[in-house]
């Protein structure tokens, strides 16, 4: 069984939040700290993931509409 890729999508979508969430919530002092930019880049990577596999769905999407 395949996992399609709008499942998969809203997934990293929700955990790039998450990620983005509890990074916000460790800024104590400044932003500037390691744990909220590792946090930061862990959600920059988690959204573009999301992104592509968005795109890729339409596309699929747009290609079977074509076979028809």
């Amino acid at each position: 069984m395949r996992t399609s890729p709008l499942f998969m999508a809203s997934l990293y979508f929700f955990m790039g939040v998450v990620f983005t969430y509890i990074g916000t919530q460790s800024a104590s002092n400044t932003v500037w700290n390691f744990t909220t930019i590792i946090l930061s880049v862990v959600a920059t990577f988690d959204f573009v993931v999301a992104i592509r596999l968005f795109l890729l769905h339409f596309r699929i999407k747009k290609t079977k509409r074509k076979k028809k």
